[in-house]
């Protein structure tokens, strides 16, 4: 097995694709999709294009379907829900599709939906992502960080780093052996640094600061806890995500 960590989308390689690619945008995409999967949500359809989302959604009945849509950081206007995963709640979720846009998370998740498995990662899921690269092997994996427009973000980076550091020790296998780039290493690194304080790095984020000005403290709180739900997103059709 080899992992790469890709910072934002645009540094994923064009002229292949990974067996196994993993999305990540801890603030806060991917964790609204794994709360809204646990919270028995019965799937979550992405787009990055805002006009595109309505029109689609608009062949589900009312009943069936949410709109969740967030840009810079606050809820699109006339949308249902913005992308505070704290939303989620089985009341609110169960039973229905979310069609999703935000600012960041959805477009990694396109430059990756042509690869054999794609699946979404955050802290809060960490250990089912990890156990599902434990049981597959797959060869090639990405670890694809969704960044802030195209810009290096530490939340995301940190969680790469989470879920190398913890299937590096369930496989006991080197880090020099899995390692398929530097960043890989960086990722680590970084994750051992702020372990034990994984709120403090999110305060320190461009985009937790952006979050903290929007008053979503409690969003943060969620977001940087490890481990909570056993549930791993995985793509089921090209941009749409069910519980695997």
């Amino acid at each position: 097995m080899k992992l790469f960590v890709y910072h934002t989308p645009e540094l994923t390689p064009t002229d292949t694709v990974p067996e196994c690619a993993i999305a990540v945008d801890v603030l806060r995409a991917t964790t609204t999709m794994a709360t809204v999967l646990a919270s028995g949500g019965e799937a979550v359809q992405v787009f990055s294009d805002l006009d595109k989302l309505i029109q689609v959604s608009e062949s589900w009945s009312r009943e069936k379907r949410l709109k969740v849509g967030e840009r810079g950081g606050a809820k699109v206007p006339g949308f249902d829900l913005g992308n505070s995963p704290l939303s989620c709640t089985p009341e609110i979720v169960q039973g229905k599709r979310l069609f999703m846009s935000t600012t960041n998370g959805t477009r990694a998740l396109q430059c990756i939906q042509n690869s054999k498995v794609v699946i979404t990662g955050a802290l809060i899921n960490r250990a089912a992502v990890v156990k599902y690269l434990v049981q597959h092997k797959p060869e090639t994996v990405w670890i694809v960080g969704s960044g802030w427009e195209g810009s290096y973000s530490l939340e995301d980076t940190v969680c790469a780093g989470a879920i190398i550091h913890s299937l590096a020790q369930e496989i006991q296998m080197s880090l020099d052996k899995l390692a398929g780039n530097d960043e890989v290493i960086s990722a680590v690194a970084l994750y051992s640094q702020w372990q034990n304080d994984l709120l403090g790095l999110m305060h320190h984020a461009s985009h937790g600061k952006r979050l903290l000005r929007l008053e979503c403290h409690e969003d943060l709180k969620y977001c940087s806890q490890t481990d909570i739900l056993d549930v791993l997103p995985m793509q089921q059709e090209i941009g749409v995500l069910k519980k695997s």
